[in-house]
C-alpha cells in the first residue's frame, strides 16, 4: 500500500514523535546524587581511622606486654630498658591477641 508524500511524511513524523518521548532525557541521564558520595566517604574515613587506631591499639599493648613481662631489659644495666630492643619485640604470637586483650581490658590489673 502506497502512500502519498503528504500521508508517508505524517506518518514518519507521528514514529519519530513517539521514539522522541520514549528515548530518555539526556540532561538527567547521567544525574549525580552527592548524598551518597558524601556518605561512603565518611564511611570510608571513619574505617581508616578504626583500622589505624587498632594499628596503633595493637603495638601499644605489644610493648605495654614486653614491658610488663620484662622481655626488653638491657643486658647491661639491669634497671634499664633496651630501647631497640622494645620497637621490634613481638611478645605475643599474633597481633589478633594483642588486640583482643587490649580490647577486653579496659582498666589495668591491680
Amino acid at each position: 500500500m502506497k502512500f502519498p508524500n503528504n500521508d508517508r511524511e505524517e506518518a514518519e513524523a507521528q514514529v519519530m514523535k513517539i521514539y522522541k518521548e520514549s528515548s530518555p532525557a539526556l540532561e538527567t541521564l547521567f544525574e549525580w546524587s552527592y548524598i551518597n558520595h558524601l556518605a561512603w566517604s565518611l564511611v570510608i574515613v571513619f574505617l581508616g581511622l578504626i583500622l589505624w587506631l587498632c594499628v596503633a591499639l595493637v603495638n601499644a599493648e605489644n610493648q605495654r606486654n614486653a614491658l610488663i613481662s620484662k622481655q626488653c631489659r638491657d643486658p647491661v644495666f639491669k634497671t634499664e630498658l633496651d630501647k631497640k630492643c622494645l620497637r621490634s619485640v613481638q611478645s605475643r604470637d599474633h597481633w589478633w591477641e594483642h588486640l583482643t586483650y587490649a580490647m577486653s581490658h579496659l582498666s589495668p590489673e591491680k
